[in-house]
């Protein structure tokens, strides 16, 4: 497929309009300030210069750099009004029906002149009937102000504004590139158009054009690329980490219930199938800590072919009242943003499990996270991770949360034969070198974790003596390590007898 570079689809007119409805109903509702979260600072003041036209009221721009210009000749002011202060003070004391965008505000917002100046500006709205409108990056507004105060939130663009965002830029690609065409086609433009939805208009055409202009073409192994800028402008948070390298189930040793239980449903989550069924929406691990949870949520991700998002829960908690519940919230939002997608949860009980001792957080968090679990509407693939069940509250567990609760087990037999095969083949190590028998039989008990374990710890003694590691070496170390399965050998009991009638058996 080509892009024609002749015929950008229009994005003005189609893309401002039903913001433009918005703002003008805030704006006849005499709300005297209106606060605009956004980095869309050129679409924010086309809006307001149109709404100054509709309304036929004077409109007015203002930037630290530039101080206040209006956008007719006609309307300037009759003197320099540069500094903060004095924008404020000019809007309070000589204008009359006007309209005000003042951009990059936020920093003056902890002024408690500023802060003065705004509420006088708003007591005496019937007056002068001027709007201010306040644009930054992030606005909090102060407690005196927020009664006069209407947010408004610019809409993200739609698929089909996306789709006319990247025809443009290819447009303007190839204007600058002799009138040629950019090379795609409708499988990679559609997949290009998905990875880009959650983007404000500025940050989808900067990634458009990052995919077009190395080599003026959209190709499938691009969008990896564009998927981890995306997060990079959605995540800075930090609440959510992008996996950039997830698994494969052949990495992985058994788990072939689990496998086959993802195939069946990889269809149905990319609503690739006519057959009416609700999407799978999640699973929770439970098992013996070192046993492979955390490999398989990153296979899940591997199958699915989605991106993988791990939330933590860690650095989830805030010690300032409500700040938790805000960053919980805005963490499942970037989820959305990026869907389809998997969102790993590892070792979930430690920021669900209800506390007695936090003035009910740990209450008001596992119950915005239910909530979303049961409403959210994008392809969210959740995958949990618990290591002690009896620290997840009921609520969780029920039937109905997750899709299916599976249980990892300590590796049998012929899993550990696997596990020793997938590292061998990691380490370069040759098979026909060892007798997997003896080893198989020397690690009863193990987990994948302390396999893997004994054979990086024998490399390291065979190395301290400049020879290859030997079956030797190995035997040895496995008879040397203590498993869990014996260490904690009640634990790890009361953990499987639980499990073996209430959950589904990875295998």
């Amino acid at each position: 497929m080509h892009i024609a570079s002749s015929q950008p689809l229009p994005l003005g007119a189609p893309f401002t309009e039903a913001p433009l409805n918005d703002l003008a109903v805030i704006i006849r509702s005499d709300t005297p300030l209106v606060t605009v979260e956004s980095n869309e600072e050129t679409t924010i003041v086309q809006l307001v210069r149109r709404l100054g036209q509709k309304f036929q009221l004077k409109a007015y721009r203002w930037t630290v750099t530039e101080g206040l210009q209006a956008f007719e000749p006609t309307d300037q002011p009759l003197k320099s009004v540069v500094k903060s202060q004095e924008v404020l003070n000019h809007i309070r004391t000589e204008a009359e029906y006007s309209l005000f965008v003042l951009l990059d505000f936020h920093p003056f917002l902890q002024d408690a002149m500023h802060v003065r100046q705004l509420k006088d500006i708003a007591l005496s709205y019937q007056r002068h009937h001027c709007t201010v409108v306040l644009v930054g990056c992030a606005l909090a507004v102060p407690v005196e102000l927020q009664p006069f105060t209407a947010r408004f939130d610019l809409p993200l663009p739609t698929q089909d504004e996306l789709r006319g965002i990247v025809v443009d830029v290819a447009a303007e690609w190839g204007a600058r590139h002799n009138n040629r065409n950019v090379q795609t086609t409708d499988k990679v433009l559609d997949q290009l158009v998905r990875n880009l939805a959650g983007l404000t208009a500025t940050d989808a055409r900067r990634l458009a054009f990052k995919a077009i202009n190395d080599d003026g073409a959209i190709l499938e192994s691009t969008i990896p690329e564009v998927t981890r800028a995306k997060y990079e402008l959605l995540g800075r948070d930090g609440v959510l980490a992008f996996e950039y390298d997830t698994a494969k189930f052949s990495e992985v040793g058994g788990m072939r219930r689990l496998r086959h239980w993802i195939e069946v449903r990889r269809d149905f989550f990319h609503g690739n199938t006519k057959v009416e069924l609700d999407p799978p929406r999640g699973v929770l691990l439970l098992g013996v800590q070192g046993c492979g949870k955390s490999l398989a949520a990153k296979a899940v991700a591997g199958i699915l072919g989605v991106p993988l998002l791990r939330l933590d829960f860690g650095v989830l908690y805030n010690k300032y009242y409500g700040e938790t519940e805000r960053n919980l919230r805005k963490a499942l939002e970037t989820a959305e943003l990026m869907s389809p997608c998997v969102l790993w949860i590892d070792e979930i009980e430690k920021g669900v499990a209800v506390q007695t001792d936090d003035d009910g957080l740990s209450r008001r968090v596992l119950g915005a996270f239910l909530t979303w679990m049961a409403e959210r509407k994008k392809p969210v693939f959740i995958v949990a991770t618990a290591n002690d069940i009896m620290r997840l509250p009921p609520e969780l567990v029920r039937k109905g949360r997750f899709d299916e609760i599976f249980f990892v087990d300590l590796p049998s037999a012929e899993n550990r034969r696997d596990i020793f095969q997938i590292h061998f083949r990691k380490r370069s190590l040759k098979e026909g070198a060892f007798d997997c028998d003896d080893l198989i039989a020397a690690s009863d008990g193990f987990s994948g974790a302390e396999i893997e374990q004994a054979i990086v710890s024998a490399m390291y003694s065979a190395h301290a003596q400049s020879r290859p590691l030997t079956h030797a070496d190995l035997l040895n170390e496995l008879r040397q390590t203590r498993p869990l399965s014996v260490v904690m050998a009640e634990q790890v009991a009361a953990t499987r007898d639980w499990a073996a009638s209430r959950t589904v058996p990875c295998d």
